[in-house]
């Protein structure tokens, strides 16, 4: 009987909106998890969002709203972002969840019942960024490694967790078991970190400095330190100590998380639990950094990338095969759209989709888009070893995959997509079908071709399920049946002959990029582009007053070279600045000049092919009817709308 599955991805802090690196952590976490799925495992897939700490309230005081008002809003984004990225999470935990905060409670008594937990005066390196003190040898050049300030020296009196106490009860563990931290060279930092003495850790502040967050059970006048809080959600989220999910996933978790948060994951966490009497996890799987102009991904440099526009211009499947195949799982890896682009029409267009395309298109030429029948005997004969090969790529695959090693998974796949690309080659069957006596060798290529498809359709699945779906579709299938277990994939011939196909689409249309997509900026969804009643949620008029709507007079306008939507707008709206609108089959460039346009003035900053748009214009659409939202009368640029 297969083992259940439980995967975490961090609970992500709500003190900015989610980007690319939130994303592939959190479509890691759901990839592996569909691949459990296909091995026949029960699996549980854990997200959330951490709330509490003094990040949450500085940036809930810039924008003007109470800690609770700020955290509802940020993390309903991360909530909603998710199922857009097809990720199908099991439970959604949040910190300030009344149940989570019993935990953290029930935990922190039961360590401070056991006299590892006492009350001191300290004085130390206070970083506000990482809500942490540091020691001098953990500073790069007497700053903060992550955030490249330098710390402050905070003295006040707070609780310590004795960590020092468990410190070669750990370093015994970690060498006990060489792949609880995974890759290798996470562990050895670890490893490196543990050889010095390891200092007791602050888990409290007062609340003289900070009143959002979880009070101590044992001290009211303080809130627990924000790290301590968020790692339980690990088993809140199961219904710690008693809960069913908790006795039948915890014992199989692995944790995924980014190599930022090592140290808390792979030092404060296992202590944690040790100390307080709750079997260690089995695996902390560690990523690198999505690196976007040579550096990490910063809100401060304003090198963020929003997966949702990348999703909307290039589709969501090649967006997340993309995420999975060009970062190796443990190293950083850059990301830039003309590498998303490439992979694209490399991988996905010219490898799979036009495999897909040409076998496909041969059964309706050659046999009216039927599965044909297979003569054994001239199966032998013809010694194809496409079974043996697609056996092969699946052990190896699993091995991959069970080793989060995503990337070489996919390698292995496409090595056995070239290779049905080179049996078509090779075995020429518009050769064959020209010929009575090699009916039965075409029979046995187009067969055995679409078999390796079915095959092919499987593996891919945990990385892009909608491409798979569409695949069995075309080879007459249910997309909705199990097949996609590996059991089920490693028998052969199991498209029964007769089988209608139906005609090939294209799976991955090529990008052009010298007249590459642009998005659409004209329209939201649907229904609202054909003026139907597809209403958004509704939104409270404190929502409302975020937006600042401001009247604006267009100074200049341009076509933009390769985009056929969009026109660059110069506007004055009480200062100047640029934008980009998606009304260009609507609108003249010259018939907007001297226009008033209404605007979303608070709208953050976005790069659209290369122009910084520092704003949005509001229009009505109406299918492909777009009308500019202008004044019956002049106004100052800047004015406010209400």
């Amino acid at each position: 009987m297969t083992a259940p599955f439980y995967v975490t991805t961090p609970i992500y802090y709500v003190n900015a909106r989610p980007h690319l690196g939130h994303a592939y952590t959190t479509i890691a976490a759901d990839v592996i998890c569909r691949f459990h799925s296909m091995r026949g495992a029960e699996t549980f897939l854990l997200t959330g969002t951490d709330e509490h700490g003094e990040k949450i309230v500085r940036a809930a005081k810039k924008e003007k709203l109470t800690p609770r008002a700020y955290v509802e809003k940020i993390s309903a984004q991360f909530k909603a972002l998710w199922p857009q990225l097809n990720i199908g999470y099991n439970h959604f935990v949040r910190t300030t969840d009344s149940y989570h905060v019993s935990v953290v409670q029930r935990v922190l008594q039961k360590i401070y019942d056991s006299g590892d937990i006492y009350f001191s005066e300290y004085e130390g390196l206070y970083c506000f960024g990482c809500e942490r003190f540091y020691t001098e040898r953990e500073l790069v050049e007497g700053k903060c490694p992550d955030h490249d300030t330098q710390p402050e020296v905070i003295k006040e009196s707070n609780y310590f967790f004795k960590m020092s106490r468990y410190q070669d009860w750990l370093v015994d563990h970690i060498h006990a078991h060489p792949d609880f931290i995974r890759p290798e060279h996470f562990r050895n930092e670890v490893l490196a970190f543990l050889r010095e003495p390891l200092e007791d850790l602050c888990i409290s502040r007062p609340k003289t400095r900070l009143e959002w967050g979880i009070s101590l059970p044992f001290d009211e006048n303080f809130v627990t330190y924000v790290w301590f809080d968020a790692l339980l959600n690990y088993v809140s989220a199961l219904g710690y100590p008693d809960g069913e999910l908790f006795h039948k996933f915890w014992p199989h978790v692995q944790h995924t998380v980014a190599k930022d948060i090592l140290k808390p994951h792979g030092i404060y966490w296992p202590i944690m639990l040790h100390a307080a009497g709750i079997p260690v996890y089995q695996h902390l799987n560690v990523h690198g950094y999505w690196n976007v102009d040579q550096s990490k991904m910063s809100k401060t440099i304003g090198n963020v990338v929003d997966p949702l526009e990348l999703k909307t211009v290039y589709g969501l499947d090649a967006f997340r095969f993309f995420l999975m195949r060009d970062m190796v799982f443990g190293l950083d890896s850059n990301f830039s759209e003309s590498a998303l682009v490439q992979r694209i029409n490399s991988d996905l267009a010219n490898d799979l989709g036009n495999l897909f395309s040409r076998v496909l298109s041969m059964v309706h030429k050659y046999f009216k888009g039927e599965v044909p029948e297979v003569d054994p005997a001239v199966e032998a004969e013809l010694n194809l070893d496409l079974e043996q090969r697609a056996i092969r790529c699946i052990a190896d695959y699993q091995a991959a995959m069970e080793a989060f090693a995503f990337h070489k998974a996919l390698i292995i796949v496409w090595e056995f997509i070239n290779h049905l690309n080179k049996t078509i080659d090779v075995t020429a069957p518009w050769m064959l079908a020209k010929k009575k006596t090699t009916q039965k060798q075409l029979q046995v290529v187009i067969y055995d071709l679409l078999e390796g498809l079915r095959i092919i359709s499987g593996l891919i699945y945990p990385v892009m399920p909608d491409t798979a779906q569409a695949m069995q579709r075309h080879l007459g299938m249910n997309p909705e049946a199990p097949f996609y277990f590996l059991n089920m994939l490693k028998r052969f011939k199991t498209i029964p002959a007769g089988t209608r196909i139906p005609k090939s689409v294209a799976l991955f249309p090529r990008i052009d990029t010298e007249n590459k997509k642009e998005p659409d900026l004209s329209a939201g969804s649907d229904a609202e582009a054909t003026g139907g009643a597809g209403f958004k949620p509704q939104i409270s008029i404190d929502d409302f007053a975020m937006l600042d709507l401001r009247v604006a007079t267009v100074l200049k306008a341009e076509t933009i070279p390769r985009a056929r939507k969009l026109l660059k707008l110069e506007i004055d709206v009480g200062e100047k600045r640029t934008i980009v609108a998606g009304i260009a089959e609507s609108y003249a460039p010259e018939a907007l000049v001297g226009k008033q346009i209404i605007v979303v003035a608070n709208l953050k900053p976005v790069k659209i092919m290369g122009i910084l748009s520092n704003g949005m214009m509001l229009a009505a659409v109406d299918g492909k009817r777009i009308s500019a939202a202008t004044l019956d009368k002049p106004l100052p640029p800047g004015s406010p709308m209400r």
